[in-house]
Order: structure tokens, then C-alpha cells, then sequence
């Protein structure tokens, strides 16, 4: 029997990378999508042991019965990523309501209500792991895509307060913070490799580097409630300005 893993967002970019990755390493993967079944569906076809399940994140109680019928067919359930995101723009001057709501929604309390789910109701033969994605803008901070940022930071503190909460010692709770690592939001693939090279060490940081961590977090024993960076440094600048729009300056 094959541990398993659900990977939300797992329909394409960082997501798929993640599932291919742990679906190589031997694990059964939960690809979960909202819009990209069908890209799913292909990339599950090529993994060893895969599945595909599809809701919208931002109806909370979807999301619930999602983690539910998981937890009662899954006989070890060992990982949930949350990885799933929306990333719109609005800045500094004023916040977009409806660009808050659905990040506030999307970014930080459906996959937080998910972990807690997850952690109360899966059967798992070796301990529990939550992986979430969160951004190296935590300690880059800048006031483009602001309502996004801020539903970060409000996820990364329930990292912290999921982690306090856990009394079984084979539980673990992990962020996962990465930084400019593909073309994003209107981003064309030349901007992407000059503004991808804005970290300390000047490099592209490849996403197989993330699925990497990911594996490395679900199987090792780190201490609950840590966030890894895996950004090339980009973490440790101060960047006035989302390193899309710096690299059109």
C-alpha cells in the first residue's frame, strides 16, 4: 500500500511539479484542480498510482467534504500541500474588495479549514504532514498584489498556531515559502529571466527545487511549525516593488 498525498492546484505549474515528483518517489497522489481536469487527468495518467479530484476552493464547505470522502477511502493518508493560490492585483492605495475576499478565501482560510480537517479525520501509518505554500514576500514585503500579501501572511501564522495545537508527536506542520521561480501574472518569458535572477545569488531557482523540499519535509522529521525559503536568497532583500514590475523599470 502506497502512502498518500493530496496536492491542491496540481492541474499545472508548480502543482504538477510537486505531483510528478511525488508520484516518481513512490507515493499515490491526489491531484486536486478546479478549472484543468483534463490536464490532470493526462499528467495522472503517467504517474504509477494517481487520482484526480476537482472543486472550487472557494466554497469552504466543497473543500470540506473534499478532505471527507478522501479520509474514508485513503488508508494512509500521509500529506496534504496546500499549494493552490490566486494571485490578482491590487496595491497599496487601495485595497480591491473583491480582489481581498476571494484571496483572504482562496490563499489562507479554506486551506487552513483543510488542514485542520485533514489532521482530525485521515488515517495515516506515519505520521501526519502539512505543507503549505506560502511566499518569500513574508519577509521581502512589498505593496504590489497587496490583498494577495496579506492572505499569505495570514496563512503563514496559522503555520505557526497549527503547529502549537498538535499533542501527537508524529505530526508536523511546514511552510513552504517560494520566491520568483516562473512567469507569473502578465508576465512574458523574457521579463521572467531577468526577474527571476533578482535574488542574492543571481540564478533562476528551478521548481523541481520546491518539489525537492516538499519530499524532503513529508519524510523527514524537521520541527513542527518551520517555513523553508527556497527563493535563491530573494527572502534576505529589501525589494521595494513584486520583481515583475522591477524588471520592466
Amino acid at each position: 500500500m502506497l502512502p498518500a498525498v493530496l496536492i491542491t492546484g496540481a492541474g499545472k505549474r508548480i502543482g504538477a511539479v510537486l505531483a510528478r515528483a511525488f508520484g516518481q518517489a513512490g507515493w499515490h497522489v491526489v491531484l486536486h484542480v478546479h478549472h484543468s481536469p483534463d490536464a490532470a487527468r493526462e499528467l495522472a495518467a503517467t504517474l504509477p498510482s494517481a487520482e484526480v479530484v476537482q472543486c472550487d476552493l472557494l466554497d469552504g464547505q466543497a473543500a470540506l467534504d473534499m478532505i471527507a470522502d478522501l479520509a474514508a477511502r485513503l488508508d494512509d493518508w500521509r500529506v496534504l500541500i496546500n499549494c493552490a493560490a490566486v494571485f490578482r492585483f491590487d496595491d497599496g492605495a487601495a485595497i480591491d474588495p473583491g480582489v481581498f475576499a476571494e484571496a483572504i478565501t482562496v490563499n489562507a482560510e479554506t486551506p487552513t479549514r483543510m488542514a485542520q480537517a485533514f489532521l482530525a479525520s485521515a488515517r495515516s501509518r506515519g505520521g501526519k504532514r502539512v505543507i503549505q505554500f506560502l511566499d518569500q514576500k513574508l519577509l521581502n514585503p512589498n505593496p504590489d498584489f497587496f490583498s494577495y500579501t496579506m492572505a499569505k501572511q495570514a496563512f503563514a501564522a496559522g503555520v505557526t498556531m497549527l503547529a502549537m495545537a498538535q499533542r501527537d508527536p508524529a505530526t508536523r506542520i511546514y511552510g513552504l515559502a517560494p520566491g520568483a521561480m516562473m512567469a507569473s501574472f502578465d508576465q512574458r518569458e523574457d521579463e521572467h529571466e531577468l526577474s527571476g535572477r533578482m535574488n542574492l545569488l543571481q540564478r533562476l531557482t528551478e521548481p523541481q527545487e520546491l518539489a525537492d523540499a516538499a519530499l524532503f519535509l513529508a519524510e523527514g522529521w524537521a520541527t513542527s511549525g518551520q517555513t523553508l525559503y527556497i527563493d535563491s536568497g530573494q527572502h534576505l532583500l529589501a525589494q521595494p516593488r513584486d520583481v515583475l514590475f522591477l524588471a520592466r523599470e
